[in-house]
């Protein structure tokens, strides 16, 4: 009896975790998530921050399926020197492309390229009772290309994606050195299938 019960809950966990796109079958999902973003220079920290957005996915087999994103994402990076605080605020626009495929029901591996565009970069200080902030776009490049790499589980129409995302292009225009950022995100969305 116990035997049975077990292969029973199995069978209803699997029949319910609608896991990918049939073939040929578009999805999209809205999506908000967690950032730890940083910036590869030394002592500077992980910032968090929020991305949203939404993803479309496209199922080009029963185990493959190819999406693609809109997300507006808050990154950067944070540090301290003595008693004042520095936080780099760097907001872009990303467009994630990703090649999905699922080992299992419900679980995905996925890689890809990420575009991204500058919105805003702004330095902010804070030490000894007093506050400061600074626009440093100009000296930024407003294009910037990130590997991101992750997985993702979905359960019903809920999906668990975890990824993160390697900068490959300098944000600063004028630095002899890589000055590159990059970032961890885990979000939570909703698969809408067509």
């Amino acid at each position: 009896m116990k035997k049975f019960f077990l292969i029973a809950c199995i069978a209803a966990f699997a029949a319910s975790a609608n896991a990918q796109n049939d073939k040929g079958q578009w999805s999209f999902a809205p999506t908000v998530g967690l950032n730890l973003s940083k910036i590869n220079e030394e002592g500077w920290k992980m910032k968090p921050g929020v991305a949203a957005g939404i993803n479309a996915e496209y199922g080009v087999s029963e185990k493959f399926g190819l999406s693609a994103g809109l997300f507006y994402s808050m990154e950067g990076a944070k540090m301290s020197e003595g008693r004042i605080d520095f936080k780099a605020k760097m907001n872009y626009v990303n467009i994630p492309i990703m090649a999905n495929y699922y080992v299992w029901n419900g679980l995905a591996v996925k890689a890809g390229i990420q575009p991204g565009f500058l919105t805003t970069a702004k330095m902010k200080a804070e030490g000894f009772g007093a506050s400061a902030e600074e626009d440093f776009k100009k000296g930024c490049n407003t294009f910037h290309l990130a590997i991101p790499i992750g997985i993702s589980y979905e359960f019903k129409n809920i999906v668990l994606d975890a990824r993160y995302a390697f900068g490959v292009t300098n944000y600063a225009k004028d630095s002899e050195e890589a000055c590159r950022n990059s970032t961890f995100q885990i979000s939570l969305a909703y698969k809408f299938k067509r």
